[in-house]
């Protein structure tokens, strides 16, 4: 479907990344392209899973377990888990059959150590010419910032979980 595509990274403290993701995979989809969805980090249920599974273009696919992990908590079964999906993902971006392949997440990932920066460099250097790669998740390391074609920072300006509010559905997940 693209000509060409790019390597795009959405990062930073805000809120969105993961939402913007999801745009950008609907409007993928609505244009006729296909779309792989792999999350990191991410083994529960959210909005978006049921949502997708309606729309035969986007295949989504969790890497992670119930519960939500803490950086000092993580075990080398989290571990296996995150680069099981990054193979999966590989897979997936070498199959030829999608035209938008997503990390989400996955540079969080890569900042808890679950993935090594190795594993994701040589997975950029596969990356065919005419698919786009979107990688999310704050802590996005330079190296990754330097070699993206886009870079999307999502400021925090400020945040209602600060007076309190948790995550709710349909909106956080």
């Amino acid at each position: 479907m693209l000509e060409r595509g790019f390597v795009q990274v959405y990062t930073g403290n805000g809120k969105g990344k993961t939402t913007a993701a999801l745009g950008l995979a609907l409007r993928m989809a609505g244009n006729g392209g296909r779309v792989f969805f792999g999350q990191f980090m991410k083994g529960r249920l959210y909005g978006e899973h049921r949502a997708l599974s309606a729309l035969p273009r986007i295949d989504v696919r969790t890497f992670g377990g119930p519960r939500c992990l803490r950086r000092e908590e993580v075990t080398e079964k989290d571990r296996e888990m995150a680069r099981r999906g990054l193979e999966i993902c590989r897979q997936a971006m070498l199959s030829g059959r999608y035209d938008l392949v997503v990390l989400d997440e996955i540079n969080v990932a890569l900042w808890f150590g679950l993935v090594s920066d190795e594993a994701v460099k040589t997975f950029l250097d596969e990356r065919p010419g005419k698919t786009e790669l979107l990688l999310t998740g704050r802590y996005a390391p330079r190296w990754l910032i330097e070699r993206a074609d886009l870079v999307t920072e999502m400021k925090l300006i400020k945040h209602y979980y600060d007076a309190g509010v948790m995550a709710r559905d349909g909106i956080e997940r």
